[in-house]
C-alpha cells in the first residue's frame, strides 16, 4: 500500500510537470506593453455646444419652455391669491392681472382701486354717470377709444383696459406722482387743479384709502 502511494504520487507530480512544461512551451511571447496615450491636463467629457447646432436650438427650447412654465405657474398663484383675498370668481381675478400688467399698472394697486370704486361689480353705475368696474366717465373713455358705447363699458375687459390706461396716463403726465394721479382719477383734473392753485390740499381722501398698506410704485414696465 505504501508503495502503491508513492507511485501514484510520482506519477500526478510527473503528470503536473509535463503539463506545466506543455504550457509554458506552447505560450506565445508577450507583445511589447503598448504606451499609455498622453493625457490631457483638465481631460474629462465635454460637450461643445459651439459645434452642435442642433443640441444648442432643443436646449434653448427647453428653456423657453421652462420659463413660460414659471410664468404661468406665477400667474396662476396670483390669480388663486386674489380671488381668495377680494372674494371673487377666478375668471374675473385673471381679466384685471392680465389687462393691469398690459397697461402697466400693479395688479396689487389694481385691485384696490377696482375695490373702491365698484365693489368689482361690472354693472355699477355712479349718479354722475360713472360706469363700470373702474368707474370711467364716457367722455374720457371715447378720448381712448372713439365711438364706444356706454353698453360696452359695462363689459369687464374693455373697462379694465379704459381705466387702468387712463390712470397710466395721469401717473405720466404727473412724473410718477401716483398720489396725485390718483386724485386727478377721481376728482378729476380741473378740481385738483383749482385746489392746487389756491393752495391747498388737493386730497380728499381718496389716494390715502387706495394705497393704505401699500409699499409699490404703482407702475410697471
Amino acid at each position: 500500500m505504501r508503495r502503491r502511494t508513492r507511485v501514484k504520487q510520482m506519477v500526478l507530480a510527473a503528470s503536473f510537470f509535463v503539463t506545466v512544461g506543455l504550457l509554458l512551451g506552447n505560450r506565445e511571447p508577450a507583445a511589447p506593453a503598448a504606451e499609455a496615450a498622453p493625457v490631457s491636463r483638465g481631460a474629462g467629457f465635454h460637450i461643445d455646444l459651439s459645434t452642435n447646432r442642433s443640441l444648442t436650438a432643443q436646449l434653448d427650447s427647453a428653456r423657453g419652455e421652462l420659463d413660460l412654465a414659471k410664468a404661468q405657474l406665477e400667474r396662476a398663484n396670483k390669480i388663486i391669491s386674489y380671488s381668495t383675498q377680494y372674494g371673487i370668481g377666478a375668471g374675473l381675478a385673471g381679466t384685471i392681472v392680465d389687462v393691469a400688467r398690459a397697461e402697466g399698472i400693479d395688479p396689487d394697486l389694481a385691485f384696490r382701486l377696482v375695490k373702491l370704486e365698484s365693489d368689482f361689480n361690472a354693472h355699477a353705475t355712479s349718479p354722475v354717470g360713472a360706469i363700470g368696474l373702474t368707474q370711467v366717465m364716457p367722455s374720457t373713455a371715447r378720448y381712448y377709444q372713439k365711438g364706444i358705447s356706454v353698453q360696452r363699458l359695462y363689459e369687464p375687459g374693455q373697462n379694465l383696459r379704459i381705466g387702468f390706461r387712463y390712470l397710466r396716463g395721469l401717473v405720466n403726465e404727473y412724473h410718477g406722482d401716483m398720489h396725485l394721479a390718483l386724485l386727478v382719477y377721481n376728482r378729476g383734473p380741473a378740481a385738483v387743479a383749482k385746489s392746487r392753485a389756491n393752495g391747498d390740499n388737493p386730497s380728499n381722501g381718496y389716494d390715502r384709502i387706495v394705497t393704505k398698506g401699500y409699499r409699490g410704485k404703482g407702475v410697471v414696465n
